[in-house]
């Protein structure tokens, strides 16, 4: 593979995205059910659980996993 500018500040943009503290895929994934439920009872998950919120805005995987988990249960509603 050849090192292109694109690839270079795509690599440079990830580390300069880390946080001192994060968590992977995984943990969010087990927390991602929690993190729904407090956006629905109208408080702020975005307060209670950080990490969770900072891996979301990094991770299209997660986040996708977040929001159809978040659309299904509006659904319900």
């Amino acid at each position: 593979m050849k090192l292109t500018t694109n690839i270079t500040k795509k690599i440079l943009g990830a580390v300069a995205a880390t946080a001192d503290e994060e968590i992977a895929c995984g943990k969010c994934y087990e927390q991602v059910e929690k993190f729904v439920e407090l956006k629905l009872s109208g408080k702020s998950p975005e307060e209670a659980m950080p990490l969770v919120e900072e891996h979301l805005q990094r991770c299209e995987e997660c986040r996708e996993e977040y929001e159809v988990l978040l659309n299904a249960l509006q659904e319900l509603e």
